[in-house]
C-alpha cells in the first residue's frame, strides 16, 4: 500500500529532484469503518478548510475505485508545529475537536490507517540522478 501511496504522489505535479528544497508531505492510507465514510469525509473536510485558512493548503484526496482493500488516500503537506497550533486555534475557534479528543473522534471513523513521510512529487528520472 506504500507503495501505491508514493506511486500516487508520483503523478502530482511541479516535479522536483530529491533534495532538501523538494517538499516532504504525508502519505496517509484509510480503510473508513462501514457507514463513516460522509461522516469521515466531512471531518476531515472541516480540517482541510482550517488548514487553507492558515495558509496551508488541503490535504489531496484520493478516492477508492478498484483494486486493493483502501477507502481515501490523502498526501498533505509536512507541517511546522506553529503552523499545526495555528491550525488548532482556527479548529478550536470553530468549536472543532483538537488534540487527543480529536484523535478519539477520528478513530471512531476508521477502521486503520497509515502514516507515512514522503518527498515529492518528484520523478523516476530525478530520484536516479539523486543517487548517483
Amino acid at each position: 500500500m506504500v507503495a501505491l501511496a508514493l506511486g500516487i504522489a508520483a503523478l502530482l505535479p511541479s516535479p522536483q529532484a530529491w533534495s532538501q528544497e523538494a517538499p516532504h508531505g504525508m502519505v496517509s492510507i484509510y480503510h473508513v469503518a462501514p457507514g463513516k465514510h460522509l461522516e469521515f469525509l466531512r471531518w476531515n473536510a472541516a480540517r482541510d478548510a482550517a488548514s487553507v485558512e492558515a495558509g496551508i493548503g488541503p490535504t489531496q484526496w484520493y478516492a477508492h475505485l478498484d483494486g486493493d482493500s483502501w477507502d481515501y488516500v490523502g498526501i498533505s503537506p509536512a507541517t511546522t508545529e506553529a503552523q499545526d497550533n495555528q491550525v488548532d486555534a482556527i479548529l478550536k475557534r470553530n468549536r472543532l475537536t483538537t488534540g487527543f479528543k480529536a484523535s478519539l473522534e477520528f478513530r471512531t471513523m476508521i477502521t486503520s490507517h497509515t502514516d507515512t513521510y514522503a518527498i515529492g512529487p518528484t520523478t523516476a528520472a530525478a530520484l536516479i540522478d539523486s543517487a548517483k
